[in-house]
């Protein structure tokens, strides 16, 4: 019986098993290619748009140069990598007018409410070198100031090149809407 087995049946089995895996190579190889022999050919915009890349800030929509980030710090977080870093914008110090009339306002036994700190943050920085490409981070945002970025083409030599300021980079894809100047890299 293990004479059979091992004679007839198991090639009967291999031959079957070649078949369809030369069916499924048939099907495929019968199909248009997908993939692109860049640079000669570039990614049409309909498949760069289905691109999730590294994340990039949000603009608000009547001030596209100011991003929606709140400065809650629910996506750094919640990166299991720890690339993102946020920076939240300090209070500004009273004048020396505003001061006195503080003051005076504790003296006479008011509460006084010191200037709070804009909620947009100072700083917003990738370190796109050790990100894992998981999402979470744009998952979280509670206003939506986070998605993916379309940036395809990415190439650097050293991983200083994949660490980005994205509130420049916010900027700068919106320069020419904004009145401000660009802030310095961190």
């Amino acid at each position: 019986m293990e004479t059979i087995r091992r004679n007839i049946l198991q090639p009967i089995k291999d031959l079957w098993s070649l078949i369809v895996g030369l069916k499924v190579t048939g099907k495929y190889f019968a199909m248009k290619q997908v993939t692109v022999h860049y640079p000669r050919q570039v990614i049409d915009d309909e498949n760069l748009k289905t691109y999730a890349g590294h994340i990039e800030l949000v603009g608000k929509p009547k001030d596209p140069c100011m991003p929606r980030c709140i400065s809650c710090q629910m996506c750094a977080t919640s990166c299991p990598s720890g690339c993102i870093k946020v920076t939240k914008q300090k209070a500004p110090k009273p004048t020396p007018e505003q001061q006195k009339a503080m003051e005076e306002a504790k003296a006479k036994g008011e509460k006084v409410k010191k200037p709070a700190a804009p909620k947009n943050p100072a700083g917003f920085m990738l370190d796109y070198s050790l990100c894992s490409l998981c999402g979470t981070c744009v998952e979280v945002c509670p206003v939506k100031s986070l998605r993916f970025s379309n940036d395809i083409y990415l190439v650097g030599t050293s991983r200083d090149d994949f660490k980005f300021d994205l509130l420049e980079r916010l900027r700068s894809q919106a320069e020419p809407r904004c009145d401000a100047p660009a802030s310095k890299k961190q």
